[in-house]
């Protein structure tokens, strides 16, 4: 069973379901516990026929900030996946793609540091609605490997998805929306409000159509080779793992906050983002 603690569930209007993640002290990291919790929430949503959509959001001053790297995320995976080299790749895409999947709507109500996982997460949910002061980004490439699930060229195309892989740098809310990451971006404090309006227009339309409405979106991406695309960039990831920097980078860690925090800010001094960025 789930932890109720690290899921907040909620239904702020009709036909309306709200999953917000609750691990604030972690900026919502992605640990097994919480990704267990999310995709089975939305599975209940998926079956619940009071659920038309779903939101799914983070509390505290962040979305997600990706991957919580002080847990052993090898050990209780919510769910099975073959194993072998690449088999983390392969799990993480695994549980992300069945947001994509499902018949029901899951819009990702973003704010804050959307950073490594946490994007990956987002993307896979259907409509993506951000702060315009938000930080989107995937650090990770600086010093480890491309993402898990490898979005940005079909989101954001080749010459946006280009910077961002060769640099690692993040972007912002508004940035985002102009460049296909997200839909729209809100000023922070309007998000929660236009989120619902935008939630409320698409449960006016009968579940039976939508989940159809859905799926043709996502029929004519998988046409263009999408999806795998993106079971071929897990491999791609795989192979970034046995190079010599991402070996020695991920050495480091040591499953202890502030091993992980020192490797972190280590990885980002040069570039002087994230949790580097001097205010």
């Amino acid at each position: 069973m789930s932890d109720p603690t690290i899921l907040l569930t909620d239904m702020p209007a009709p036909g309306i379901r709200r999953l917000t993640m609750n691990r604030p002290e972690k900026r919502n990291a992605l640990n097994n516990p919480l990704r267990k919790a999310i995709l089975d929430a939305l599975v209940d949503a998926d079956r619940d026929p009071e659920v038309q959509v779903t939101i799914l959001r983070g509390a505290g001053p962040s979305f997600c900030s990706g991957y919580d790297l002080s847990a052993n995320n090898a050990v209780d995976q919510p769910y099975y996946t073959a194993g072998g080299a690449g088999a983390w790749a392969r799990h993480v895409v695994d549980g992300w793609m069945r947001i994509w999947d499902l018949a029901k709507p899951v819009i990702a109500q973003v704010h804050g540091h959307c950073l490594a996982g946490g994007s990956e997460l987002a993307t896979c949910c259907d409509l993506v609605y951000v702060a315009e002061d938000a930080n989107i980004g995937y650090p990770p490439v600086r010093l480890m490997s491309p993402p898990d699930n490898q979005f940005h060229p079909w989101l954001m195309g080749m010459r946006n998805a280009m910077e961002m892989m060769l640099t690692g740098d993040g972007i912002t809310g508004t940035e985002a929306a102009a460049k296909g990451f997200a839909n729209r971006a809100f000023p922070a404090a309007a998000l929660d409000a236009e989120v619902l309006k935008i939630a409320a227009r698409v449960a006016l339309i009968p579940t039976e159509l939508n989940q159809i409405n859905k799926r043709s979106v996502h029929r004519a991406m998988e046409a263009q080779g999408l999806r795998a695309a993106i079971r071929a960039g897990t491999e791609l990831q795989a192979l970034a793992f046995t190079t010599k920097s991402s070996l020695d980078y991920r050495a480091q860690f040591k499953r202890d906050g502030k091993s992980v925090s020192a490797v972190l800010s280590a990885r980002d001094k040069a570039f002087g983002d994230y949790r580097e960025k001097k205010e």
